[in-house]
């Protein structure tokens, strides 16, 4: 069983950076494909970012690339998601997921692939 924290949301304005972090407990990074994805109110839950069991492949739609990075610090056992250039549209619940990847072709980018969730962190993005 995966535990996952979130942290490292908050109101900022547009045009600055918020770092989001996403620790993990039970399970080694290195073993999970992790995820991240968002909500806005009254929006389906959206793809973010992905990154590989093994840490050799992200992802992150066209539409967020150029401001949104995932990485990952084994040593913490942590997921981050670093948010450069935020918009007001980018207010949402952001939540990390995770699953088991050692050996697994993995989707990263649907919610049907990850079987272990955070319980969001939110950010607020004024204008």
């Amino acid at each position: 069983q995966v535990h996952l924290v979130e942290s490292g949301g908050g109101l900022v304005q547009a045009g600055t950076s918020l770092r989001l972090s996403c620790a993990a407990s039970g399970r080694a990074i290195n073993t999970l494909t992790m995820g991240w994805f968002r909500q806005a109110p009254g929006k389906e839950r959206e793809f973010v970012a992905t990154i590989a069991w093994n840490g050799k492949s992200t992802y992150v739609p066209d539409s967020l690339k150029g401001r949104f990075t995932v990485s990952r610090d084994i040593g913490k056992n942590t997921m981050y998601l670093m948010m450069n250039s935020l918009k007001p549209e980018d207010t949402a619940v952001y939540t990390c997921a995770a699953t088991w990847g050692v050996g697994r072709a993995i989707t990263g980018s649907s919610e049907s692939s990850y079987d272990s969730w955070g319980q969001g962190t939110q950010v607020t993005v004024s204008s």
